[in-house]
């Protein structure tokens, strides 16, 4: 019997816990009400790592993020790789489990990227049979995040929100709001942020991202977001969450800060402006 019941994160904010923010975090979190890990950096046998996860979550709601399960992928999931999957959330039991729309491997080979795919009836079933596989591995509900993209497919026949609110009404899977992937994927398609979030299916979201992005120009010199992970989030973004926070409700909110991680007193600051706008939907 799946648990379905859906995530048990708060709905405050939360950051993505790295070793070198252990002592703070342990001693004063602050704002931070919860932590998320990458699923592939616990899947060992002991060591520092574990010991750690195990003290936070003893203090700390846990919420595990894959990157590797290619979920999106036309090869069939690895079996090993959810195995251990399966291993990490029976022991630690975590509030949340999520991966992500996209596809990272193919053939034996294994990309460094999240990769996009085309939102046709074919991709729908393939999709939808991984994501049932992986909640009968876990016993859980899982929630699938919405890609950073830098292209459109010609062979799409559906728009993402339609594909992802698809995937939630067959497989009764939860949803990741990445409000910087939407930014991203929108200013780099030259359409609409509110548009697609209008037609986003905010009733299945369970957790919300928001991250920082680095900004180029293509070719021609139109704007060229790349999801980088690896400073604050800008103002757009933060208004589009705060809109978006004002029409679902106050929503668990990660900050996500993968590289060129700052000093815990800058992490924990932008925890607190997400606290601030989560506080003001509530009023």
């Amino acid at each position: 019997m799946l648990d379905m019941t859906g995530h048990k994160l708060p709905a405050g904010p939360g950051v993505g816990f790295k070793p070198q923010h252990y002592a703070e975090v342990i001693g004063d979190s602050g704002a931070v009400k919860w932590l998320e890990i990458h699923a592939e950096n616990y899947m060992g046998d002991g060591g520092r790592p574990l010991a750690q996860l195990r003290a936070l979550a003893e203090r700390f709601p846990i919420s595990v993020h894959g990157v590797g399960l290619s979920i999106g992928g036309a090869d069939p999931l690895d079996r090993d790789h959810l195995a251990r999957l399966k291993h990490l959330i029976g022991w630690l039991d975590p509030a949340s489990f999520s991966e992500h729309l996209a596809w990272s491997s193919h053939g034996g080979t294994y990309f460094n990227d999240l990769l996009p795919l085309p939102y046709t009836a074919r991709t729908l079933a393939r999709v939808e049979r991984h994501i049932h596989e992986v909640q009968e591995a876990l016993g859980r509900r899982m929630l699938l995040e919405n890609p950073s993209t830098y292209l459109a497919f010609d062979a799409s026949t559906m728009s993402e929100t339609d594909f992802l609110s698809e995937l939630v009404r067959r497989t009764g899977c939860g949803l990741l709001l990445d409000i910087n992937n939407v930014f991203v994927a929108c200013t780099n398609q030259q359409t609409d942020p509110r548009a697609y979030l209008a037609d986003f299916p905010l009733n299945a979201v369970g957790e919300v991202h928001l991250g920082g992005h680095d900004a180029d120009e293509d070719a021609s010199g139109a704007p060229l977001l790349i999801d980088a992970h690896g400073s604050e989030v800008v103002d757009p973004v933060w208004e589009l969450y705060r809109e978006t926070v004002a029409r679902m409700g106050p929503k668990p909110t990660l900050i996500e800060w993968d590289t060129d991680v700052p000093e815990w007193e800058v992490l924990e600051a932008e925890a607190a402006r997400a606290a601030n706008v989560l506080g003001c939907a509530r009023r």
